[in-house]
C-alpha cells in the first residue's frame, strides 16, 4: 500500500547533525518541504556515494526550499565514529541523519526490512502541508542517483506537469 497522499506520520528522533546528538520531530519540519532519504547501515561500500553525492547538492536542495534529513539503523555513536573517521567521506556530512536503532521511524514510513532490521533505501517527499508527495523503496543492492533526487524534487516543489527527463527551468508540459 502506497503512502502518497498521505500525511506524514508523527515521528521522533535522535539524529547526528553536525557531530551532534540531536532531538528532532515531524514538527521541527512543519511547514517546510523536505525529503528524507534512508540507507541500510554504516560501514558499508555503497551508502557513501549516497550520502556524500546528497550531501554536494545540498545547496541544491535547499534553493528550492528543501530540507534533506538521512536516516538509517544505526545508532548516534555509530554514526558519529563514521562521518567523523576522516576516511569514508570527501568532506563533512552536515545535514542530519536519523539515528532509528528503535526502528520506530523506519517502521513509521515503511521501509524497514524487518529481517535484517535495516532501512531499504528509500525516499519520501513531504510538502509544506504535511502531505506525502513521494515515497520510492528500493532494495538493499542498488544505490540511487543523488542527481536524480534533487531532479525528482525540483519536478514536485516546481507545481507543473513534468514530463520524463524534465529538468529545472524546462517548459511544462500542457
Amino acid at each position: 500500500m502506497t503512502m502518497v497522499g498521505s500525511k506524514t506520520p508523527e515521528w521522533n528522533a535522535n539524529a547526528y547533525w553536525n557531530g551532534d546528538n540531536k532531538a528532532l520531530s515531524h514538527a521541527d519540519f512543519a511547514g517546510k518541504w523536505h525529503m528524507i532519504y534512508s540507507y541500510p547501515f554504516n560501514f558499508s561500500g555503497l551508502c557513501p556515494t549516497e550520502i556524500q553525492g546528497l550531501e554536494n547538492l545540498l545547496d541544491d536542495f535547499k534553493a528550492e526550499g528543501v530540507e534533506v534529513i538521512g536516516a538509517s539503523a544505526d545508532s548516534f555513536l555509530v554514526h558519529k565514529k563514521w562521518f567523523e573517521d576522516g576516511e569514508t567521506f570527501s568532506s563533512p556530512i552536515t545535514h542530519p541523519i536519523i539515528a532509528d536503532t528503535s526502528h520506530a521511524f523506519c517502521k513509521a514510513f515503511d521501509i524497514l526490512r524487518e529481517d535484517l532490521g535495516v532501512a531499504y533505501r528509500a525516499m519520501v517527499l513531504i510538502d509544506p502541508e504535511g502531505t506525502i508527495r513521494m515515497h520510492s523503496v528500493n532494495d538493499l543492492a542498488v544505490s540511487r542517483s543523488p542527481e536524480e533526487m534533487l531532479r525528482m524534487t525540483q519536478a514536485f516543489v516546481s507545481g507543473g506537469l513534468c514530463p520524463a527527463n524534465w529538468k529545472k527551468g524546462e517548459e511544462f508540459a500542457g
